[in-house]
C-alpha cells in the first residue's frame, strides 16, 4: 500500500484548534503515514508533535508556513523538512511574530471603533499559542453573534475596506526563501490557486520563486478544486517543480477538510516526498 502524506497542517501554536500532540494522534488515527506540521510563522510546536508521533508510527516532518508580501499580494510559502532550530529561521520568524502581535492589536482597535469592544481580548482568549491571528478574531465574532460563520466574518469585517482590516506587511519572498534554505528546508508555494492573481502573474510568482531556490508547488490542497489540481500540476511540470499535497487542516470545526483525505497527485507529477 502506498503511504498517505499530508504536508500542510496547523495546531494551536498558530490558528489550529488541536494541540501539536493531539494533531499528531488524530493524523495517525486517520491513517496518515507522514504529516508535516506547518504552523504560521512559528515552529515551536514541532518538538511536541514529533514526540507524540514517534510511538504512533507516524513520521513527523518539521515545517512552517511563512507569510510573504509579493507584488501587492499576501502569499504563503511552506518550508518542509527543515531544521527548526536554525538561527536564521528563528530570527526571521521572530520578526513576523512581533508584527503579528502589533497587527492583532490594530485589528482590535478597528473593531472597537465599529462598536465591537473586547475583540482583541476575546481573540487572545481563543489563541492558546503565541500567535493571535485573524481566524481567532473570526471565531470570537461568530461566538458573539456578529456573524453566522467564519466566512461571513472575513467578508464583512476583515478584508480591505472593512473595520478589522489591517494591510499585511510580511516577509519578502527573498527573505523567506533565505530563511528556509538557511534551515536546509525545501520550499513549496502553498495553495497557489487560492491567490487572486491572473495566470500571468501567478506564473511570474512561480518563476521568481524557482529562481530563488524554490522546489515545489502545492498541487493538491484542501482549498483547491479538482480542476485546480490539474492546472497546478501543469504549472509544476512547466517550471520543473515538485508536487506537494496537504489538507491545510486547522481542526474539526472545519468538517469539509479532514487530515489525509486527499486525492492522488495528477499523472506526471514528481512528488516532493521523494526528496525528503
Amino acid at each position: 500500500m502506498p503511504l498517505k502524506y499530508d504536508l500542510h497542517s496547523h495546531s494551536t501554536i498558530s490558528d489550529g484548534t488541536l494541540t501539536p500532540a493531539v494533531l499528531a494522534s488524530q493524523a495517525a488515527a486517520a491513517g496518515v503515514d507522514v504529516l508535516a506540521l506547518t504552523d504560521h510563522d512559528n515552529v515551536s510546536g514541532i518538538a511536541a508533535a514529533r514526540e507524540a508521533a514517534e510511538p504512533l508510527g507516524l513520521r513527523l516532518i518539521s515545517g512552517v508556513e511563512i507569510s510573504v508580501s509579493w507584488s501587492g499580494h499576501t502569499v504563503h510559502v511552506l518550508g518542509l523538512n527543515l531544521d527548526e532550530n536554525a538561527t536564521i529561521l528563528r530570527q526571521g520568524l521572530q520578526k513576523l511574530c512581533d508584527y503579528r502581535a502589533w497587527r492583532a492589536e490594530e485589528i482590535g482597535r478597528g473593531l472597537e471603533r465599529k462598536g465591537i469592544p473586547g475583540a482583541y481580548e476575546g481573540a487572545c482568549a481563543l489563541a492558546t499559542g503565541a500567535l493571535v491571528g485573524r481566524l481567532h478574531f473570526a471565531r470570537f465574532l461568530v461566538k458573539q453573534g456578529h456573524a453566522k460563520d467564519v466566512k461571513d466574518v472575513f467578508r464583512n469585517y476583515l478584508v480591505a475596506g472593512k473595520p478589522g482590516y489591517v494591510r499585511g506587511e510580511w516577509a519578502t519572498l527573498e527573505d523567506a526563501m533565505g530563511w528556509i534554505l538557511g534551515a536546509e528546508g525545501l520550499a513549496v508555494i502553498a495553495h497557489p490557486a487560492r491567490y487572486k492573481m491572473t495566470r500571468g502573474k501567478l506564473r511570474r510568482l512561480i518563476g521568481e520563486f524557482r529562481e530563488l531556490g524554490g522546489r515545489g508547488l502545492e498541487v493538491v490542497s484542501g482549498s483547491h478544486s479538482r480542476d485546480e489540481y490539474f492546472t497546478m500540476a501543469r504549472h509544476a511540470r512547466d517550471f520543473g517543480l515538485l508536487a506537494s499535497a496537504g489538507s491545510d487542516y486547522h481542526g474539526p470545526d472545519n468538517p469539509w477538510i479532514s487530515l489525509g483525505n486527499l486525492p492522488d497527485l495528477p499523472p506526471g507529477c514528481d512528488p516532493v516526498w521523494n526528496y525528503f
